[in-house]
């Protein structure tokens, strides 16, 4: 730190130690940031019962108690060298794990993120050991590790919360897109040789299915994919504009979808989850939604549109469902997290 930069550092540290001695006598602050939380917005609308409600936007880990606390993340402040790492720029993939505790890829800082309700603390990774991110661009967890899958690395990199990194698993894998953990597998869904492949959470390769192609079964640039609460595996075939079911093997079942502007077709389909009922939800990046299907396929309702109110997109991608039916979507141009959740009869 040069001359200039300590002589600024020390008229923030006056200043704001001023500001604390005058407002905050008991030494503390409050860390929260209030989301835009309660908009009381629901779909659809009234007359209608409603079936989805909005919960909270998260920009930060303050928006869930989670702030840095502390004088580590005051130090840096003071100093300048804070430079927002906590505030999203361009979140991409998302999962929820067992506990409900919130992962997310973020482009825009070639980062990791980890909201962790459960012990109240917030985790950020550009590194694990000596390998940096370079595209992270989907993520799952299971227990204590977390497993991203980078397209640039052409490798799914597997760490635990304390950043130790575990093994890089490559076998089979070209440019890795969706990543999904059920059932103590691993499945990824490759851009780039149009297939997904299954892997045992030591990084076996178990078996693969699908290749380029339009039929049914076939794949043309799968970017994301899910399991539901029956083992069903559901892949965004996105240069197809469809959703593709199988069951747990690998075997086609049918196929949610088509290209085209009218409800129930997808113009340029991204994340994909099912919640405890069976139901499915596909974002779709161009009309700035998220459509639901019931489990046969036939379309039930949209949610959102384009623009940055509660409940609102602009560019969204990834979607996780949590156990307790909360729905989040990666919301990336408006860098933030959007949360629902699903209120209807089953």
């Amino acid at each position: 730190m040069n001359l200039f930069e300590k002589t600024k550092a020390l008229q923030r540290a006056g200043w704001l130690l001023a500001l604390l001695a005058a407002w905050c006598p008991s030494g503390q602050a409050e860390s929260r940031v209030p989301s835009a939380a309660g908009s009381g917005r629901v779909w659809p609308s009234a007359p209608a019962e409603p079936r989805i409600t909005f919960v909270e936007s998260i920009y930060t880990p303050g928006d869930l108690g989670l702030a840095s606390s502390g004088w580590t993340g005051f130090g840096k402040w003071l100093t300048g060298q804070d430079k927002k790492s906590a505030l999203m720029v361009k979140p991409q993939g998302i999962a929820v794990d067992e506990s409900g505790n919130i992962c997310v890829t973020d482009m825009g800082a070639n980062c990791v993120c980890l909201f962790d309700t459960v012990h109240h603390k917030f985790h950020r990774w550009t590194s694990v050991g000596k390998l940096s991110f370079q595209s992270p661009v989907s993520v799952a967890k299971s227990g204590d590790l977390l497993y991203v899958a980078d397209s640039a690395l052409g490798s799914v990199i597997v760490f635990d919360i304390s950043g130790k990194l575990q093994m890089t698993i490559t076998n089979g894998l070209a440019r890795p897109a969706g990543l999904a953990i059920a059932a103590g597998r691993m499945l990824v869904a490759d851009s780039k040789e149009h297939r997904v492949s299954v892997f045992d959470l030591r990084g076996n390769l178990l078996f693969q299915f699908g290749h380029r192609g339009t039929e049914p079964g076939e794949f043309n640039f799968p970017t994301h994919l899910a399991v539901d609460s029956q083992g069903g595996i559901l892949v965004t075939d996105s240069m197809n504009e469809r959703i593709q079911m199988f069951d747990s093997q690998g075997k086609f079942l049918a196929a949610i979808g088509s290209a085209g502007d009218a409800a129930g077709h997808f113009t340029r389909p991204k994340g994909v989850a099912a919640d405890s009922f069976g139901h499915i939800y596909v974002v779709d990046a161009m009309f700035d939604n998220m459509q639901v299907f019931d489990r046969a396929g036939q379309f039930l309702l949209d949610i959102g549109s384009s623009g940055s109110s509660p409940g609102d997109f602009w560019l969204p991608s990834g979607i996780a469902i949590g156990r307790d039916n909360r729905i989040y979507v990666a919301d990336s141009y408006n860098r933030r997290i959007e949360v629902f959740k699903y209120i209807g009869p089953p």
